[in-house]
């Protein structure tokens, strides 16, 4: 994974940097002191993953992650201040390391910003027949489309409801729609679709 550090402290940037080159296919490619030069960098670079400060002056690191939406960027919040945790995981962060933190601790949120990575990867695919193949745990499973009730977009993720169960496929509503509105399926609303037949009351 290629990673940012962003943090106004000049000991925490070497801190994080020393960690990092710890860990195999963890790439540091910059470093900054202020979230807008970092913001300037990823207009045209892409990364995967972020460890950024929150308290910076000029632009707040939460700024900065708002101003990121949209791009598939992973973050890792690195702070001394506790009051700023709720906010930060309401953006979807990968984690929230309170400074001082082990190495121990980095290493378990790397750990996490890798497994959601990886998960990236794992897009809905659709063959020519009436399925689709899920990812359930660590087994690639055939659902079959008279199965699903409806589909949930969620963030970076669809679910699809069955009646046993849910499952949650890292992709897009889009994706989904193109194949699900072809079998007797209705977008009902820009986060659901529905199955027609499934239908018992209006």
């Amino acid at each position: 994974m290629k990673a940012l550090i962003v943090d106004d402290n000049a000991i925490a940037r070497t801190t994080l940097a020393h960690l990092a080159k710890q860990i195999p296919n963890l790439i540091i490619v910059n470093e900054y002191s202020n979230a807008i030069e970092a913001y300037h960098h990823l207009q045209n670079n892409q990364v995967d993953l972020i460890f950024l400060d929150i308290e910076m002056p000029e632009m707040s690191g939460i700024e900065l992650t708002r101003n990121l939406v949209g791009k598939d960027i992973i973050i890792i919040f690195t702070s001394s201040k506790k009051e700023y945790a709720l906010e930060a995981f309401e953006l979807n962060i990968a984690d929230y390391l309170l400074k001082p933190f082990t190495s121990a601790r980095f290493l378990q949120a790397v750990s996490k910003a890798q497994i959601i990575s990886e998960s990236k990867k794992e897009h809905v695919q659709f063959d020519k027949e009436e399925f689709i193949f899920v990812r359930d745990s660590n087994i690639t499973r055939r659902l079959s489309l008279d199965d699903i009730f409806y589909a949930e977009a969620m963030g970076d993720y669809v679910k699809f409801y069955t009646s046993e169960k849910m499952f949650a496929i890292h992709g897009t509503m889009k994706a989904a729609e193109e194949r699900l509105l072809k079998n007797n399926f209705i977008r009902v609303h820009r986060s659901y679709i529905i199955a027609l037949g499934k239908i018992d009351t209006l």
